[in-house]
């Protein structure tokens, strides 16, 4: 089973959304507080893609809410990109974690889960048809560019990907504020960096 049998049969952003609130297209959406979908305008231009829905984004129903998120908000704002412009989603739309004592801590989703969840990620691209695509972490670059792609070794090139040829890898920003001291300022360094390309990418369309 997997999403492909609760997608809509006409598929705008709008009744994506509305449909992918019934997904049980894989056990996420069992332990999940609400589907996590995409947010943003439906003709955007710069579409991100995250992993997975942290803990803040599934109490919230918002992409990128939470500690990552105001990491992409300063990556935005350097860049000069406007977050209302932009449309941000995530390559899984239901939380993953597991318990520790009071605590719910993300985890990597599976590769079934991805390939479940994948269909959504599909039909919001083909619904935008973004000029440029930022993939935020090698989960999400590999849900777009394949699972070949490896992120230490793509980081920060344009690729071509099956919605546009300019779909540009970059670091997680949970994955940045995880990281000890001494990587921190390189992968932040990275992340702004892909903003920025994409952002001079944009402005030369």
């Amino acid at each position: 089973m997997g999403a492909d049998d609760f997608l809509p049969e006409r598929r705008t952003i709008q009744s994506l959304e509305r449909a992918a609130r019934r997904c049980q297209g894989c056990d996420l959406h069992r332990a999940a507080t609400q589907t996590v979908f995409g947010e943003g305008p439906a003709d955007a231009a710069l579409v991100l893609i995250g992993e997975v829905p942290g803990d803040q984004e599934d109490r919230q129903g918002k992409p990128f809410v939470g500690p990552a998120g105001g990491l992409v908000d300063r990556a935005l704002l350097q860049a000069g990109l406007d977050r209302n412009a932009v449309y941000i989603t995530n390559a899984v739309k239901h939380f993953k974690f597991i318990m520790r004592g009071a605590r719910r801590l993300h985890q990597k989703p599976s590769s079934r889960e991805l390939s479940a969840c994948r269909p959504w990620l599909v039909a919001e691209l083909d619904a935008i048809r973004p000029q440029v695509v930022v993939c935020l972490g090698a989960t999400a670059a590999q849900s777009v560019l394949g699972g070949e792609f490896r992120l230490t070794r793509q980081l920060m090139k344009f690729h071509v990907s099956a919605w546009t040829p300019w779909t540009i890898a970059t670091y997680h920003p949970s994955a940045i504020l995880r990281a000890p001291d001494d990587a921190r300022d390189k992968m932040r360094s990275e992340l702004f960096g892909a903003f920025r390309r994409a952002a001079e990418r944009l402005r030369q369309r």
